[in-house]
């Protein structure tokens, strides 16, 4: 990612697509998170093919009306924050940014004023 290398070792999976779902950028732990299904050789691939069918559905519906979908799963004993939102170039719609870290299973939430 030009002029942003320190994105490539930050501890949190970012993972960019166009606006038509082509995987343009994915950092080390991007590529890490999705090693199984080939990492950085998903450079240039649809992110609609990385889905099975409900969660593409979702993906292209949210693309479709460029809102951003936050969710937490837990994997592989690991709960995580999925965080997917529009980004834009120029002010016109680009497509999606997705964050993936991982977080404590008792983070504490506060509630500030």
């Amino acid at each position: 990612m030009p002029g942003h290398d320190w994105i490539e070792e930050f501890p949190v999976a970012i993972t960019v697509c166009d606006a038509q779902g082509t995987i343009l950028e994915m950092n080390a732990a991007s590529a890490e998170v999705f090693r199984a299904d080939g990492g950085k050789e998903l450079l240039g691939a649809s992110v609609f093919d990385c889905h099975p069918p409900r969660a593409r559905e979702l993906l292209q519906a949210m693309m479709a009306d460029q809102r951003t979908n936050v969710y937490t799963i837990e994997k592989n004993g690991r709960k995580k924050l999925i965080y997917q939102a529009p980004w834009y170039q120029d002010g016109q719609y680009a497509g999606f940014v997705e964050l993936s870290l991982v977080i404590p299973f008792d983070a504490p939430h506060f509630v500030r004023g």
